[in-house]
């Protein structure tokens, strides 16, 4: 499985409209017979005016052949594309592998945390390495939505997100985290050394994001932004509008 994370910048103003026509238009034309919709968001903490959307297919080639069809597409061509791309200001994408699959979160009308962490070349395996072990002890104030290592487009990178009930929530869940103990008896900062030792110093990021539309299941991911955090790794906050 290969999962595409698709980031787009659009003019100030045209969040909620670019949001309401990929809910609406695009999602009646395209569906998951093109690739399936696993999240998406508009950015809330963070660079703002963006949305981020969440594409899961079952490998590459699967994925280029869909692209082609759906570029072949007379309503994607007439009726959606139109509508989109006066406000389209940049195209960021990444290609993920999962280390943990996305799980669509138990509650709805939650915010979402999106932290991205670029590792030294060669260390990204030792960095996932030690942030699984730590999960049975992070995961006691909050619960992973998915965790990724970067195909492309930069290499080096996990992307990992993290679903609260509101901003509160993700506070006290901070501050229960800086509090508590390490993992396996090894004191926390002893852990977040050995983490950050793998971390390029200079690239990171993320964003809080609240969610658009609900999955099928009604179950909800997030809205999206980016900003708060530690050194090497900052994180972005958002509201879902789909989730898988």
């Amino acid at each position: 499985m290969i999962y595409e994370l698709r980031t787009y910048t659009v003019k100030q103003g045209t969040v909620q409209e670019v949001a309401k026509n990929a809910g609406t238009v695009a999602r009646s034309i395209r569906g998951d017979d093109y690739g399936k919709l696993e999240g998406y968001w508009v950015t809330e903490i963070g660079p703002l005016n963006q949305v981020m959307h969440l594409w899961s297919y079952s490998d590459l080639n699967e994925r280029a052949r869909l692209r082609a069809e759906l570029a072949k597409n007379p309503r994607w061509n007439s009726e959606y594309l139109p509508l989109a791309r006066p406000h389209l200001v940049r195209q960021d994408i990444r290609l993920l592998n999962a280390v943990r699959a996305p799980v669509a979160p138990a509650s709805t009308g939650n915010v979402y945390e999106l932290r991205t962490y670029r590792t030294k070349p060669g260390a990204i395996r030792q960095w996932v390495d030690l942030f699984t072990k730590s999960l049975e002890v992070r995961e006691k104030y909050s619960k992973i939505v998915g965790l990724w290592m970067t195909e492309a487009g930069q290499p080096n990178e996990v992307c990992h997100i993290w679903a609260y009930a509101d901003l509160n929530a993700r506070a006290a869940g901070a501050r229960g985290r800086n509090q508590g103990s390490g993992l396996a008896g090894i004191p926390q900062e002893q852990c977040r050394a050995a983490r950050r030792d793998a971390l390029d110093d200079h690239a990171a990021g993320g964003a809080l994001a609240a969610q658009v539309d609900g999955q099928r299941s009604g179950s909800e991911f997030g809205k999206t932004r980016s900003g708060c955090g530690f050194r090497r790794s900052p994180m972005r906050v958002s509201n879902q509008r789909r989730f898988r």
